[in-house]
């Protein structure tokens, strides 16, 4: 297997109704896409592997999946997404400029939803305001990172979730990009519990983690 420039890698868990779009999204570069899957019960892995995508089988949790997917693949980049976040076009571009132009540094792309409500865009101006004043991108804006600043500050550890706010977090301000280009994600989590209180649980689990909760009692909240 050869050392490509670029891999992308998705972590799954019954994630047959919204991977076929993240996957014709990825479509857009000839990068290939390594399917993390945490044993999906629904036609995930088929599917994956029908729509060009190789399959890696994982403990599951995004933490140990992310990792599995990064090690199974030998690439300079690596990017990171979400099996209900869409890329929008124009994306490979504005990652090859910034792999070009800053090979040392990790990026995320623009928070965005797929909902027309006014709940859905005062989330986005949140994130967005997260991201800048906090430099605290979430896993669901993908992030594109070099191998090598992967591999030395450790990588995805096995954690079942925050692993994106552990693994930013060591990153540090300094090495984190905004790109513009969205990545549109799926509202139904928003939608099916209410915008107030999913996003409320959100920063529940956050502030638990800062305040050193264990990462398997924060599961039992989110």
């Amino acid at each position: 297997m050869g050392t490509h420039l670029l891999a992308i890698i998705i972590p799954t868990l019954n994630a047959a109704r919204t991977l076929p779009a993240v996957l014709e999204a990825c479509a857009e570069t000839w990068a290939p896409v390594v399917v993390a899957d945490g044993g999906s019960t629904d036609d995930t892995p088929a599917l994956a592997r029908a729509l060009g995508a190789r399959v890696v089988q994982a403990p599951r949790g995004r933490g140990p999946q992310l990792a599995a997917g990064a090690a199974a693949v030998r690439a300079e980049w690596l990017l990171f997404l979400h099996a209900d976040t869409r890329l929008q076009r124009g994306w490979l571009a504005a990652a090859r400029a910034h792999m070009a132009e800053h090979p040392g540094m990790a990026a995320y792309f623009r928070f965005a939803l797929d909902d027309s409500s006014d709940e859905a865009r005062r989330l986005e101006r949140l994130v967005a305001w997260r991201c800048r004043k906090l430099a605290l991108p979430y896993g669901d804006q993908g992030l594109l990172i070099p191998r090598a600043l992967y591999e030395s500050v450790g990588g995805f550890r096995p954690l079942p979730l925050m692993e994106d706010v552990d693994l930013v977090r060591r990153l540090g301000r300094a090495r984190l990009r905004g790109l513009e280009v969205a990545a549109v994600t799926s509202a139904e989590k928003w939608r099916r519990d209410g915008w107030r209180k999913r996003s409320a649980r959100n920063l529940a689990c956050l502030s638990l983690w800062y305040l050193g909760v264990p990462p398997r009692v924060i599961a039992k909240v989110y």
